[in-house]
C-alpha cells in the first residue's frame, strides 16, 4: 500500500466527528495499517499460485496456518478444501461471519505481471491454463489481513467473528457450489452467525469505488438442458425422418418469447440464454438428436417458477408439433444474491466512512453468487469493489473472467477496512431484526 493510499484513509477517518471516532474503529485502523503489506504479497502469492474448484488445497492451508498463527480455532476439509476460522472477542456479543471465495478459472492469463500465473491444470478433460481472472485471490488476502486486524482486537472485540475461506465459487454456475457444501458440513454451526458480509472485487468500476444494493444484487442462476429427439435420415431426404435441428432453431426462437410476451417485465428483468447446440456428424446425415445447454437468470422467485413452467410447456409443444420430443431439464443452481434492506441501510455508515465519495448505488446484476445460500440462511450484505486502475477507459476496461481481467492493488486496503468495520460495526451495535433472503 502506497503512503498516499494509507493517508487517504486515515483523512477519512480522522475527518469523523470525534464521537464517531470510537476506540474500536481507531484500533481497526490501526492494526490494518500493519498488515497492508502483508495483504499485498499473499495476493501476489495466491495469484501466482491459483488452484481450480474444488482444487483449493495450497491455497486452503496458506489461509489455516495463518489463522492458527493468529490463535484462531480453525477447521479445514469443510465443504471439500473449505476453512472456517473462529475468533471468539474477549466481550460477550453476536456472532457475525465474513466470507472470501479461494477458487479460480480455467483460463491462460494474458496480463504481463512479475506474480503471472503460469500455472496448468486439467479440465473436462483438457490442459488448460489456470488464472484468478476473477480476483478471488484478492478476496481471500483481504479477509486474512481482516483476520489479522480483529485477532489484534480479540480483548476488545464484543462478540465472535467467523471467516468463511470457500472454495468452488465457480462451480456453482455448473453443478454444486461451495457454498451450499460448506453449509451441509456445518459451517454455520457452533457458533451460528446472525449476519454475513462478503465483497467482490469487479471490473469496470475506479479502484477502491464501493457498489452497493439493497434487495436483489445478484440473478439467480438456473441450468438449462433441452434434448430434442426426432428421427435420423438421409439430408437429402428430409421427409423420410424428423429433423431435431430445424426443431431446435424453432425453440432457440420461442424461448426468447417467454422472457418478451410471457413475463411482466416491469416487475423484474430475466434473461433465457441458449449457450451450446450439439447433434449430428455430417452435413448430410440429418441425426436422431441434438442438445442444447443454456441458463435462465431472473430476480424473483415467482417469476423465476413462471419462467422454469412456461420453457417446459414452449419446448415440449414445439416439439410436439412437428413430430419430434423435447426433454426439458432445469437445474437448480444460484439463488438472488439477496442484500437484507434493513441490514444494508444499518451498516451504510460503516461503508460511508470507509468509502468517502467512492461509494455509489448499483443496477441489477445478471451475474450470479453462491454468496446467496449464505443469505437464504442469514441476512446479509454483499458488495462489489472497484478494480480498474486511475485513467483507464472504465468501458473499455477488461471484465472478470476476461485473460486480461486487472485488479489496481490499491482495491485490497479497501477490502479490509470494509471487512473489519462491518464486522467491528455490527457486533458493537444494536441487533436488528433483519431476515433472510426471501
Amino acid at each position: 500500500m502506497t503512503n498516499a493510499s494509507t493517508s487517504l484513509f486515515l483523512t477519512l477517518l480522522l475527518s469523523l466527528p470525534a464521537s464517531a471516532r470510537s476506540a474500536l474503529s481507531r484500533d481497526v485502523e490501526r492494526h490494518a495499517t500493519k498488515v497492508d503489506p502483508k495483504v499485498v504479497e499473499w495476493r501476489r502469492d495466491i495469484h501466482q499460485h491459483p488452484e481450480l474448484s474444488h482444487q483449493e488445497t495450497r491455497t486452503a492451508q496458506k489461509v489455516a496456518d495463518h489463522l492458527r498463527s493468529l490463535g484462531i480455532e480453525v477447521r479445514t476439509g469443510v465443504g471439500g478444501t473449505g476453512v472456517v476460522g473462529i475468533l471468539r472477542g474477549g466481550r460477550t456479543g453476536p456472532v457475525v461471519a465474513l466470507r472470501a471465495d479461494m477458487d479460480a478459472l480455467p483460463v491462460t492469463e494474458q496480463v504481463d505481471l512479475p506474480f503471472k500465473s503460469t500455472v496448468r491444470a486439467q479440465y473436462n478433460g483438457q490442459e488448460v491454463g489456470v488464472m484468478h481472472a476473477c480476483g478471488h485471490d484478492t478476496h481471500v488476502a483481504m479477509l486474512m489481513g481482516a483476520a489479522e486486524v480483529l485477532a489484534s482486537m480479540r480483548a476488545t472485540l464484543p462478540g465472535t467473528v467467523k471467516f468463511i475461506f470457500q472454495p468452488a465459487e465457480e462451480a456453482s454456475g455448473t453443478g454444486p457450489g461451495g457454498a451450499v457444501a460448506m453449509l451441509r458440513d456445518g459451517a454455520f454451526e457452533n457458533p451460528t452467525p446472525s449476519a454475513i458480509f462478503g465483497v467482490h472485487v469487479i471490473g469496470g468500476h475506479p479502484a477502491g469505488h464501493v457498489v452497493y444494493r439493497p434487495g436483489g444484487f445478484m440473478a439467480s442462476s438456473d441450468g438449462l438442458t433441452i434434448i430434442v429427439r426426432g428421427r435420423q435420415t438421409h439430408g437429402a431426404l428430409p421427409w423420410a425422418g424428423v429433423d431435431p435441428i430445424v426443431v431446435a432453431s424453432q425453440i432457440v426462437l420461442g424461448l426468447q418469447t417467454v422472457v418478451s410476451r410471457q413475463v411482466d417485465l416491469t416487475a423484474s428483468p430475466a434473461i433465457i440464454t441458449v449457450g451450446s447446440i450439439t447433434g449430428g456428424v455430417r452435413g448430410n446425415i440429418i441425426p436422431d438428436a441434438v442438445t442444447m445447454k443454456g441458463t435462465i437468470r431472473t430476480f424473483d422467485q415467482a417469476m423465476r417458477q413462471q419462467i422454469h413452467e412456461r420453457v417446459r410447456r414452449l419446448a415440449e409443444g414445439i416439439a410436439q408439433s412437428a413430430g419430434a420430443t423435447a426433454e426439458v431439464e432445469i437445474s437448480t443452481g444460484n439463488g438472488v444474491t439477496y442484500n437484507d434492506p434493513s441490514l444494508v441501510e444499518r451498516m451504510r455508515p460503516t461503508v460511508e466512512r470507509i468509502a468517502g465519495q467512492k461509494m455509489s448505488p448499483g443496477t441489477q446484476s445478471t451475474t450470479s453468487e453462491d454468496f446467496s445460500a449464505f443469505q437464504a440462511r442469514v441476512p446479509g450484505v454483499f458488495l462489489f469493489i472497484g478494480a480498474t486502475p486511475e485513467g483507464k477507459d472504465l468501458e473499455e476496461a477488461p471484465a472478470n473472467h476476461s485473460p486480461r481481467f486487472f485488479v489496481d492493488e490499491r482495491t485490497l486496503p479497501v477490502g479490509v477496512r470494509l471487512l473489519s468495520h462491518l464486522a467491528v460495526d455490527y457486533l458493537s451495535g444494536p441487533q436488528g431484526k433483519g431476515s433472510a433472503a426471501p
